[in-house]
């Protein structure tokens, strides 16, 4: 596909400006990042270290100074690390261009809800799930989240033609064998062309607030796997995660069978753990699954051990009552707590009038996790 210019290769003043005082982009790891301790690097030389620092105050970096410097120093001492291979620098240097390029990209549509959609690239307008894409893109737009996919053709040209050009994104990939982006996305400015795949799932995921596989091949099983195994592990907030079939359609079926017999049945994955997503060959199903998900819930994150969970309506006595019966197992200490913003929670001052709950939690446990946040949105 022609190549499109990428925001690196643009001027930065204007970008950075624009959106300098828009709020802060949800933080897909639940506050995890933004909790990482700051560690100040050094090139082992003080002077060095000095004209760094000097440098980033002169471009006016602002409070990321500091993780910026540290960057830059990171790329200092990359240059001389002699294991390093030239291929290796440019695999770094590609890849830290490409998740800028990309949070530049979807950095004026961070208040709007997205869901990533998957599948097969083979698809054919005739079928049925190509008809079901169609639909499922329609009325998820219907409700205010735009669509994300790979830009590709069948099931992501199909999702990307029910949302409209106006609420998608396009991830294009650089293959061999590239077709081109496909009619809805081409050409449009919320398109970027990545040369990694892993910066690619790194954008699906951090971008999204829901994720709807169709029936696809090996790159669909990937990103799917990689939601799954990310939200599993606590390296991502738990979302909604629909696996949607054409009526009557048997994919997700034969591949839960497939999960129940080798995967559950050897002890390799947990009982709670298939409730990290629901199969439906029903397109108004699928879509009332992630509806339901944020009717209530708003978002989590993490403040040093504890759990914050942000609600949309207030809790009740009687709500935590039944919530710390239900629930106890996930407590790692003691109680399921009604609280305020906690002073940490600052740098989201668009949040600060949102309910909360609070506990510290057992970790491991996302299967169960999700089945509170469904109690929480019965309320």
């Amino acid at each position: 596909m022609p190549k499109k210019k990428t925001t690196s290769q643009k001027s930065s003043s204007k970008s950075s400006k624009s959106y300098a005082n828009r709020r802060n982009s949800p933080d897909f790891t639940g506050g995890r990042t933004l909790a990482l301790p700051k560690k100040k690097g050094s090139t082992g030389s003080k002077s060095i270290d000095q004209k760094v620092a000097d440098l980033v105050a002169e471009f006016g970096c602002g409070d990321r100074a500091d993780l910026v410097e540290e960057m830059v120093i990171t790329s200092l001492m990359m240059g001389k690390d002699e294991l390093l291979t030239t291929g290796d620098h440019k695999l770094y240097n590609r890849a830290l261009k490409e998740n800028r390029d990309s949070s530049l990209m979807f950095g004026p549509y961070a208040d709007h809800r997205k869901v990533s959609m998957f599948g097969s690239a083979r698809t054919k307008p005739h079928e049925p799930e190509y008809q079901t894409a169609v639909e499922f893109g329609r009325k998820m737009a219907e409700h205010g989240y735009m669509g994300i996919t790979g830009a590709g053709p069948g099931i992501m040209g199909a999702a990307q033609a029910g949302s409209g050009r106006e609420n998608s994104f396009g991830l294009s990939i650089n293959l061999p064998f590239e077709a081109g982006a496909n009619e809805t996305i081409e050409g449009d400015h919320k398109l970027y062309d990545y040369n990694y795949f892993f910066t690619r799932k790194l954008a699906f995921v951090k971008e999204s607030d829901a994720t709807a596989a169709f029936p696809g091949g090996f790159g669909t099983m990937d990103e799917l796997f990689e939601v799954l195994t990310l939200i599993q592990t606590g390296k991502a907030t738990i979302y909604p995660i629909t696996l949607i079939d054409a009526p009557g359609g048997t994919y997700w079926k034969t591949w839960q069978q497939f999960i129940q017999e080798h995967l559950f049945r050897l002890g390799l994955i947990s009982e709670t753990d298939f409730g990290l997503y629901m199969i439906t060959d029903d397109v108004d199903e699928a879509v009332e699954h992630i509806l339901n998900f944020y009717s209530n819930f708003h978002s989590y994150r993490y403040v040093g051990k504890e759990c914050v969970i942000r609600v949309q309506k207030p809790i009740d006595e009687r709500m935590l009552i039944i919530i710390d019966h239900e629930f106890r197992d996930l407590l790692a200490g003691g109680d399921f707590e009604i609280c305020d913003a906690l002073p940490q929670e600052a740098d989201e001052p668009e949040l600060k009038d949102l309910y909360r709950l609070k506990f510290k939690n057992v970790p491991g446990m996302a299967g169960r996790f999700r089945k509170l946040i469904d109690k929480i949105n019965e309320f």
